[in-house]
């Protein structure tokens, strides 16, 4: 802690315990211990440790338990928009990342997937849906379709590591994508598989990715626990 600093203790100890959650150094799980040992360990006073408790408790990280004291809860997963995939993502923000394939079939491709890969409608295209999971809690639900004979994409191995890293595998070097982000209700289907109530906020995206020849590889649309998950934009000024 930087006494002689500005900035109030309580922030800079909420802002160390942050950090120490988002990078995996304070696991869901793990107790803080309650205010009073909090206190002496760190030099501190109980109120300041009280309000950096309090203000990570309101952001869902921590959670107070009686009889077992301050725990950690989760840490949020903050993602930048750019052309990369959930599983690599929280890969290397040591979430520790699951898959569970829901569906992994061929069907007739409707008006709006027919239009975003590029394909007749009616035509055969590869539907894959599959719930990602960070410390084994459910964190989006992914919708994914791609054109009929693009890559082998066999349930094992959809599970064992993300789609983006399969197509790199199979020689698809991805481009560009075009993309939509937005939020609503999740609907009762979606709350249960996400465990979150009927009506809780989602964070939605469709995004439609292109190989360097400019063919579309893959149309998504994917719903996401506003909870747990953030998208995180940099934003320039023009000159």
């Amino acid at each position: 802690m930087d006494r002689s600093s500005p900035v109030p203790l309580y922030f800079q100890l909420s802002q160390q315990l942050e950090a120490a959650i988002e990078k995996g150094r304070l696991a869901p799980g793990s107790l803080l211990g309650n205010e009073i040992e909090l206190a002496g360990r760190l030099g501190l006073s109980r109120p300041t440790v009280r309000q950096a408790i309090q203000s990570l408790v309101d952001k869902g990280l921590l959670v107070r338990r009686r009889g077992v004291g301050t725990q950690v809860v989760h840490s949020q997963v903050k993602r930048p928009l750019e052309l990369s995939s959930l599983y690599d993502d929280l890969e290397a923000a040591g979430q520790r990342p699951a898959t569970r394939v829901l569906v992994n079939t061929t069907e007739p491709a409707g008006a709006e997937v027919a239009a975003a890969l590029g394909v007749p409608e009616g035509s055969d295209v590869v539907l894959v849906e599959r719930l990602r999971l960070a410390h084994g809690e459910p964190m989006a639900h992914l919708r994914n379709h791609l054109p009929a004979g693009l890559l082998d994409l066999n349930t094992v191995r959809l599970e064992a590591t993300g789609l983006y890293r399969l197509m790199r595998e199979a020689g698809i070097t991805l481009h560009s994508a075009r993309q939509a982000v937005g939020a609503r209700a999740a609907t009762a289907e979606e709350g249960e598989q996400l465990g979150e109530p009927e009506g809780a906020p989602v964070l939605t995206m469709q995004r439609t990715t292109f190989d360097d020849t400019g063919r579309a590889v893959e149309f998504g649309s994917h719903i996401y626990r506003a909870s747990r998950y953030a998208f995180e934009f940099q934003l320039l000024v023009r000159p």
